[in-house]
């Protein structure tokens, strides 16, 4: 169930805001200028869809935040448990980091669990098939896809390079909790 938790950064074991309700979701993260959505495919999936499927299942929505954001180009990322470099691809997501353009994930399935620090609070967003989260640029954030990851998602980028993550340096992501999936 997509979840969002806000706690201090000073005090990660106390919580100042749990919820599951979409619009409430929504409303915490407009405050921060985060954009969450849900969204539904077009066509049902099957689990074992290809790249070119999931992109056109939903690419009404695609259209839409291309014309809206300006976005230039889009893909498709997923990662199962059997990953032998699963380990890697957590631990480098883990710190804290920035990026020069939007972060947006949408998820086709599994989960990811996005922490935003925009201000003296941070934000864990556990986003799960449907969800949309867009991290604005420059906005500090880790991402944890636990140490079983499973998940699909539709990225979309400005830069058609894609993005690249300028890490902060401080050690916050270590007093958070982790997605343990």
């Amino acid at each position: 169930m997509t979840t969002l938790t806000i706690y201090h950064q000073d005090n990660p074991g106390l919580m100042q805001v749990k919820t599951s309700d979409a619009d409430d979701i929504r409303e915490h993260l407009a405050g921060i200028g985060v954009r969450f959505e849900r969204w539904q495919a077009d066509a049902d999936l099957p689990a074992d869809a290809d790249n070119d499927s999931i992109l056109a299942a939903y690419q009404q929505e695609i259209d839409r935040l291309v014309e809206a954001e300006g976005y230039r180009s889009w893909d498709v990322v997923s990662l199962q448990p059997d990953h032998p470099q699963k380990d890697e691809f957590r631990r480098k997501f883990l710190d804290e980091h920035t990026h020069s353009e939007d972060e947006v994930r949408f998820f086709v399935r599994g989960q990811g669990l996005f922490f935003l620090h925009p201000n003296d609070s941070v934000y864990a967003v556990l986003c799960e098939k449907d969800d949309l989260i867009s991290v604005p640029m420059n906005t500090p954030h880790w991402f944890d896809m636990g140490p079983n990851p499973d998940f699909c998602a539709i990225r979309l980028f400005n830069n058609p390079d894609g993005w690249v993550a300028n890490f902060t340096g401080t050690t916050i992501a270590g007093r958070f909790p982790k997605l343990e999936n």
